[in-house]
């Protein structure tokens, strides 16, 4: 049976509703949702609507969780630019996705297992870009899990890892953010997939051996670009319209 992975919306409805096309043009029904779905200057209240009308399981992830565990005042930016958007039913549907998902020999998680806010298959690396984790970094994050396919995002970078003698491990990249800056650390720390399409991935057991494969859908990006730049951030309109932020 196929499985279908999700991860990293950051409130891109139009994004979503290409995946989800994608997907059920496929004939694919079951949909695990990684987290991070509606933080960001686009369709917040749109995208959670959509996805509560789904029902997919949902694993909470850092910016799932930090709309609802501060103050206003205390949140970062992209909850800021849309907290004032989201109702009391958007929140309640935010704190009830759990840690992690275990499905058979499946587990899910927006990071890692333990923590929402880590980086299992990448680490900050050179001139502060993102790049692979080495074996052993990736290894300790494993704990005592018993599942043969895992499946984390937070890194919005397509990836694919097999441990010696252990799980699979994929993240699927992300639906809605292709590029992104982190200026709270100096110098800031730049990602670019260096195209615009919203990503995901299909998993399948095939032989008793997990396999994926990584699908990266065109959309029209126009109106979640509109939405940015009437936030004022011209860089999130060109790393949706783009894939680059320069």
């Amino acid at each position: 049976m196929q499985t279908a992975i999700i991860s990293d919306i950051h409130a891109n409805r139009a994004a979503l509703e290409a995946v989800l096309a994608d997907i059920d043009r496929r004939g694919i029904t079951q949909i695990i949702n990684l987290g991070d779905c509606l933080s960001g200057p686009l369709d917040a209240a749109g995208t959670a609507d959509l996805l509560i009308a789904r029902n997919l399981p949902t694993v909470r992830g850092n910016h799932d969780r930090q709309l609802y565990d501060r103050p206003k005042a205390a949140m970062g930016l992209w909850e800021a630019w849309i907290i004032d958007d989201l109702s009391a039913v958007h929140i309640n549907w935010l704190k009830s996705f759990p840690q992690t998902i275990s499905l058979d020999d499946m587990l899910f998680c927006h990071a890692t297992i333990n923590d929402d806010d880590d980086m299992w298959l990448h680490e900050m690396g050179p001139q502060a870009r993102m790049i692979p984790r080495d074996l052993k970094d990736v290894s300790e994050r494993l704990g005592e899990t018993d599942a043969m396919l895992i499946a984390c995002g937070h890194t919005h970078t397509p990836a694919f890892v097999r441990l010696p003698k252990g799980p699979a491990i994929v993240n699927p990249g992300s639906v809605g953010c292709p590029a992104f800056d982190d200026t709270r650390v100096d110098p800031p720390f730049i990602h670019q997939i260096g195209a615009p399409d919203a990503r995901y991935a299909i998993v399948e057991k095939t032989d008793d051996v997990w396999r994926a494969e990584f699908i990266a859908v065109p959309y029209d990006p126009t109106e979640m670009a509109a939405l940015a730049r009437a936030h004022g951030e011209d860089g999130w309109a060109r790393a949706l319209e783009t894939g680059w932020l320069a």
